[in-house]
Parts: structure tokens; C-alpha cells; sequence
């Protein structure tokens, strides 16, 4: 028997309905399932699961991750309302696709995400994220002024932005925050890391593609204050000294998927390109 966590929009009755008919599809051919909802997701929810469907949008995806990745359990994304990056089916293909899974023909698309921690001026150090898909933003707190970030890249000093915020982004990101920052598309499978300036006031003002070896360590330096937001939630409140660690995570995210990702005909439906 396959056991399957379906994860739903609480505030969709869409995706609430449609969770309620997947768990007597999947209990008619023989198999098990439960529903969670965004705000209990959780590592344990996850133990012996074979499969987590996400119905909603990009965001129970996200999450879903977060706790999915670091035990290994695949996820498979259904879109409902407008198109999402992440989802690879519709909720109308939904039952044919569990149908193929169960019957073992699928595969498992790899995405690398960020593992992030902060560390205080005195040293402490906290674990924010093991399994960040898109970004990992420190951003200004207060409106109307700028934020100093000293950026160390593999252990070696590089440069102190003044800037509204600054972007670490997997290629899964690259059509995130990073994208209306105006950095590079990037195709989702490959494995490095995009350092994104937002707004900066300065010259130098280019995306940069790195390494995933690389550590990248963002310092605030001035007395304002500044937050870290990962993949959309806010993370923690900094202070001068404060210093923000991402580097690339020893646990992929697994999405299932039935035939392979077309990256441009996402972006062309995403972007009304179709007939250009």
C-alpha cells in the first residue's frame, strides 16, 4: 500500500474540495492517505510517506518542501487558479497522474535548495532553514532608507552594497524575488547560486551567478535595522553585526514528475511570448 500526505490552502475551498476527492480516489484503488493543512506541515507528518500532493499554489509547495526535503519524500505540485512555476499538473490530470505513480511510472526531478543561519554578534548561531527553494532576502526594515551589507563569497571579503536588500537565490528562485529585481532567468535543474542586489545605491549593480560550493555571508553593518525573509516568510529581526549564512543544502527537493519540465513553455505562457 502507498501512503500519501495530501497538503492543501486552508483559505481555498478549491483545494479543500478537491483534497476530499483525491483521499476517496486514492482509498478506492487501494491506498492511504490524510490531509494537513499549510500551518501543520511538519517532518513528522512526513514519516513513512510516499508521496506528498500539494494542492494550491506555489506557496503550499514551498512549504511543503521545507519539511519534505529533509526526509527524502518526493512532492508533486497541482496547480489551482493561475499559473505557478512549481506545479506540474493541473488539477484535472490529478487522478491519471496517481494512477501512473502507484504503478511506478514516474520520475524524480531534482531542485538544489539553501541551507541558512544567522549569527548574532556574540556568536550565537541559529539554524533558519535547512531546505530553502527559492531565496534567502535580507531587506531593509525601516521605509525610506537603505541597508550597508558587507557580502563575503567563499571566505574572501568582496563588497559592502547600499542597497534595499540583497537576493540569494537558487535557480528555482531565478523566476521569484530575483526576477522582479530584474536578475537572470535561470533554468531550475542547474546547480549554482544568483546574488541579486535590490535597489542598490551604487554603481555596481549586476547579478551575479556563483559557484553552489560557495558560502555567502551577508553582514549588516550600519545601525539600521534589517530582517530575513526566506522563501516569502519572515525568518528574523537584525542588528548591526548580525550576520546572515547561506550555502547550498545536502538535501534536494524531489518533485515527481510524469514527462519532463519544459522551462521555456512555462516561461512563454508566463510571459505571453506564445506567437513572438
Amino acid at each position: 500500500m502507498t501512503k500519501f500526505a495530501i497538503f492543501v490552502h486552508d483559505a481555498k475551498p478549491d483545494s479543500m474540495e478537491l483534497a476530499s476527492k483525491t483521499s476517496e480516489f486514492l482509498q478506492h484503488i487501494g491506498h492511504d492517505s490524510f490531509t494537513e493543512t499549510n500551518e501543520s506541515f511538519s517532518l513528522e507528518t512526513l514519516e513513512n510517506i510516499d508521496l506528498a500532493i500539494c494542492l494550491g499554489g506555489d506557496g503550499t509547495i514551498l512549504r511543503a518542501v521545507h519539511s519534505a526535503a529533509p526526509v527524502g519524500v518526493p512532492v508533486l505540485g497541482v496547480n489551482l487558479g493561475r499559473l505557478g512555476y512549481l506545479a506540474h499538473l493541473e488539477a484535472s490530470q490529478l487522478q491519471e497522474s496517481l494512477r501512473s505513480f502507484v504503478s511506478g511510472k514516474f520520475s524524480i526531478e531534482e531542485r538544489m535548495t539553501l541551507e541558512i543561519a544567522t549569527t548574532k554578534a556574540d556568536g550565537t548561531r541559529t539554524l533558519v532553514a535547512q531546505c530553502a527553494l527559492n531565496e534567502a532576502v535580507v531587506e531593509k526594515a525601516i521605509s525610506g532608507h537603505t541597508v550597508r551589507l558587507s557580502v563575503s563569497l567563499g571566505g574572501t571579503q568582496f563588497i559592502t552594497y547600499a542597497a534595499d536588500g540583497l537576493i540569494v537565490s537558487t535557480a528555482t528562485g531565478s523566476t521569484a524575488y530575483n526576477l522582479s529585481a530584474r536578475g537572470p532567468l535561470v533554468s531550475p535543474n542547474l546547480q549554482m547560486l544568483l546574488l541579486t542586489p535590490v535597489s542598490p545605491h551604487m554603481l555596481f549593480d549586476r547579478s551575479m551567478v556563483l559557484d553552489p560550493t560557495f558560502e555567502i555571508v551577508v553582514e549588516l553593518l550600519d545601525p539600521r535595522p534589517a530582517r530575513l525573509v526566506v522563501d516569502g516568510f519572515t525568518k528574523a529581526e537584525l542588528q548591526p553585526g548580525d550576520k546572515v549564512v547561506c550555502k547550498q543544502s545536502p538535501y534536494p527537493a524531489k518533485f515527481v514528475v510524469f514527462e519532463p519540465t519544459n522551462f521555456q513553455s512555462i516561461l512563454k505562457t508566463k510571459f505571453q511570448l506564445s506567437g513572438r
